[in-house]
């Protein structure tokens, strides 16, 4: 199954040899339930998300990723946060190896009805406290609980 593998402040770490600026989109429903997928590369539950293509502006891309990952149309209204970490280094089957670069969206769902894709297992709409029990990278926990958070200022790491 698994095609990545994250390595969280790991001193056995492949070194970086990438990064790329990709988004996560923490999508909050009017039940306060948020948007997420369980990834087919990697098992683990997630936000929705993906690198920024040549062509397209930062905020086209989370409407872009969320459509295609969950069927959700989203707009985005805001930012979470921008998350850095050099400790957290993505391993891919192909040899690269990424440095985390990840700008975390706020976004509302305006439409759209969920529907799994190759890139997840499962799409749902999962309660705050649901989260505890899911299989969540390190990294995907703080930009939830950031999100929730719903600080003025962005979280900049």
């Amino acid at each position: 199954m698994s095609r990545r593998t994250d390595y969280f402040n790991d001193p056995a770490a492949p070194k970086a040899n990438s990064i790329v600026p990709a988004v996560t989109a923490f999508v909050v429903n009017d039940e306060g339930a948020v948007l997420m997928e369980q990834r087919s590369d990697n098992g683990r539950w997630g936000m929705p998300g993906g690198v920024q293509e040549v062509g397209e502006d930062i905020a086209g891309t989370v409407v872009r990723e969320v459509l295609e990952e969950t069927g959700i149309h989203v707009e985005v209204v805001g930012l979470v946060g921008i998350f850095t970490d050099p400790g957290h280094v993505i391993a891919f089957a192909d040899g690269e190896v990424r440095q985390e670069f990840s700008l975390c969206f706020r976004a509302q769902p305006i439409g759209g009805k969920i529907k799994v894709s190759s890139e997840s297992f499962a799409v749902r709409w999962i309660s705050k406290t649901e989260l505890d029990s899911l299989n969540i990278s390190p990294t995907t926990r703080r930009r939830l609980d950031e999100g929730f958070r719903n600080a003025e200022v962005p979280v900049i790491s």
